[in-house]
C-alpha cells in the first residue's frame, strides 16, 4: 500500500493541506476541534510523516556514514557498538560500509554516502589507501568527516586516535623488563599510520635500552581475514630464521594468537622460551592457552568519542560555523597475562 499523504487527509475532511499540516504540528491558529479531527483521521489511516523530507528542509538527513576495513573484527565491532549507541540517542541512523582494506572500494563508498546526503562521515582507512584526494574532496564540500584508528595525518579533519608509538613502546619495554634480549616484531602492512607508529615505538624502545635494532627480526603480517594463518606461518618462519629470539611484540592479537597456536604445536614454551605481547585485547586473548599479554585498545570508547565529535561538527555546519579540526587521543594500557609472566605459569 502507498503511504497516506496530507492531501488525502485534507480531501476527506474538505480542508486545505496547509490546515492539515498545521493541525498535526499543533499550530495555535488552528482550532482544537480541527486538530482533533485531523489527528484522529491521521491515526485511523496510519499516516506517517515523511521524515526524510522534513529533515531535508531542516538541512539534515539524520543519517551518518561509517566506513571501516572489517565488520567481523573484535575491535571494529566494539567501535560500531559505541557509534550506534550514541547515534540512536541523537536520533541518527548509521549506514555501515566495509571497505575490505581496498582503496578503490573506499572511494566508491564515500561517493555513495555523499549521494545519500548523509550529514557526516566516520572512517577508518583501508590498508591500501595512500592517496587522500577523495577525503579532501569531502572536506571541500563542507561535509564533516572524522577519522579514527587508521588515519592520515596530513588530512585536515578531526581524528580520534591512540598513541600507537607510546603503546608499542610500553609493550616492548615490558618484554625488556622481564629479561628479553632478542625481540622480534610482527608488524602490519607498510601503509597504515598505526602500523608505522607501532613499529617506530618498538624500535625506539630497543634503542633506548641499548639493544641493537635488527631489521631481520621485523616481519610484515596481514591484519585482515588471514591474520590467524599469517601469525602461524610467520611464527614458523621466525623459528627457521632465528633460534635466539626470546620475545615478540605482535601488531594485533589475532596474529599473536595464530603465533601462539603454532608455537604450541611445535613445542615452544611460552613464556619460558619466547614471551609474547599482542595489541587490542581481543576477547580470545584471555582464553587462549597461555593467555596473551596485550595492549588494551578502547574500541567502544573510540566509537562513542568519534560520533560525539562528528555530531558537534554537524551542528556547526547547520549553523554555518567553521569547523576547527580536533585531535582526540584516548589512553591505552598494558594487560599482563601468562604469555609474559613466569610467575603465573608456576
Amino acid at each position: 500500500m502507498k503511504p497516506v499523504t496530507l492531501k488525502q487527509i485534507a480531501e476527506q475532511l474538505n480542508i486545505s493541506v496547509t490546515t492539515v499540516s498545521k493541525a498535526l504540528k499543533d499550530y495555535p491558529d488552528i482550532s482544537n476541534k480541527t486538530k482533533g479531527l485531523v489527528k484522529e483521521l491521521a491515526k485511523t489511516l496510519n499516516y506517517k510523516p515523511n521524515s526524510f523530507a522534513v529533515n531535508l528542509r531542516n538541512k539534515e538527513s539524520k543519517t551518518i556514514g561509517l566506513i571501516i576495513p572489517e565488520i567481523v573484527h573484535h575491535f571494529f565491532s566494539n567501535v560500531i557498538k559505541g557509534i550506534v549507541e550514541q547515534a540512536e540517542k541523537k536520533g541518527f541512523l548509521v549506514i555501515i560500509l566495509q571497505s575490505n582494506e581496498s582503496y578503490e572500494l573506499e572511494k566508491k563508498q564515500l561517493d555513495l554516502l555523499l549521494s545519500q546526503r548523509v550529514d557526516g562521515i566516520l572512517i577508518s582507512l583501508a590498508n591500501g589507501t595512500a592517496d587522500f584526494k577523495h577525503l579532501n574532496e569531502v572536506i571541500d564540500q563542507d561535509k564533516p568527516i572524522v577519522m579514527f584508528d587508521k588515519i592520515a595525518k596530513i588530512v585536515k579533519c578531526s581524528k580520534v586516535i591512540i598513541d600507537d608509538r607510546k603503546a608499542a613502546y610500553a609493550a616492548t619495554q615490558h618484554l625488556i623488563d622481564i629479561g628479553c634480549k632478542r625481540i622480534a616484531h610482527f608488524r602490519g602492512p607498510l601503509l597504515p599510520q598505526n602500523s608505522i607508529d607501532r613499529f617506530l615505538g618498538y624500535k625506539k624502545a630497543l634503542l633506548d635500552n641499548n639493544l641493537p635494532y635488527d631489521p631481520s627480526l621485523v616481519y610484515i603480517c596481514d591484519c585482515g581475514d588471514t591474520s590467524f594463518e599469517d601469525g602461524k606461518n610467520t611464527a614458523k618462519q621466525l623459528l627457521e630464521d632465528h633460534d635466539d629470539v626470546d620475545g615478540i611484540f605482535i601488531n594485533t592479537d589475532l596474529v599473536a594468537i595464530g603465533a601462539i597456536s603454532e608455537f604450541n604445536k611445535l613445542g615452544v614454551k611460552i613464556p619460558e622460551d619466547i614471551s609474547i605481547v599482542g595489541f587490542s585485547n581481543w576477547f580470545m586473548s584471555s582464553v587462549i592457552s597461555p593467555t596473551l599479554s596485550t595492549i588494551d585498545q578502547p574500541g567502544y570508547l573510540m566509537g562513542k568519542t568519534a560520533f560525539k565529535q562528528l555530531y558537534k561538527e554537524i551542528k556547526k555546519v547547520k549553523k554555518d560555523e567553521p569547523i576547527i579540526p580536533k585531535i582526540i587521543e584516548l589512553n591505552t594500557k598494558l594487560i599482563k597475562r601468562e604469555s609474559t609472566n613466569l610467575v603465573l605459569k608456576n
